[in-house]
């Protein structure tokens, strides 16, 4: 699993206000799920060594079927590093039967200053193999455009 996923947007917004936004349990429930999902936080404890448990339910799943049951992906993420407003480095492990999506993968969202915004790079390392590349990218392209809106939006 020595796979690498990237994805990078330009958000307009300062990097604090970027950074509040991938630590708030509310915010995330809005902008993280991709399009075609709705997520659910269960548990939540944003500091270094917490992390939250996220229930993602796609909402056509005949046309993606979950990773932990036909309709839901279910994940835990652990909180590796948070540095504001710089870099949260997450580790996200997958609920599922399935080997293919077993392992730790460790998202890292980068924030830099970018004029009068803020540019957001995520990098997903050793992901599993289970998890088309062209659509986790997709999915975090996804969850960037979400986040751009919602944070535009204030």
């Amino acid at each position: 699993m020595d796979r690498t996923d990237r994805a990078s947007r330009v958000i307009a917004a300062p990097p604090a206000t970027v950074y509040s936004a991938l630590l708030d349990r509310e915010s995330l429930e809005v902008w993280l799920p991709p399009d075609g999902m709705r997520g659910r936080v269960e548990r939540w404890d944003p500091r270094p060594g917490g992390g939250f448990r996220m229930v993602l339910t796609h909402l056509d799943p005949a046309d993606s079927p979950g990773k932990t049951s036909d309709a839901t992906d279910v994940v835990d993420v652990g909180f590796a590093a948070l540095v504001p407003p710089e870099r949260v480095v997450q580790r996200a492990v997958f609920e599922a039967d399935d080997p293919s999506y077993a392992g730790t993968m460790t998202m890292t969202w980068h924030l830099t200053a970018a004029g009068e915004g803020t540019e957001v790079t995520v990098t997903a390392t050793d992901v599993p193999p289970g998890i088309n590349q062209a659509d986790h990218e997709a999915g975090i392209a996804s969850s960037l455009a979400n986040l751009a809106s919602y944070v535009e939006a204030d």
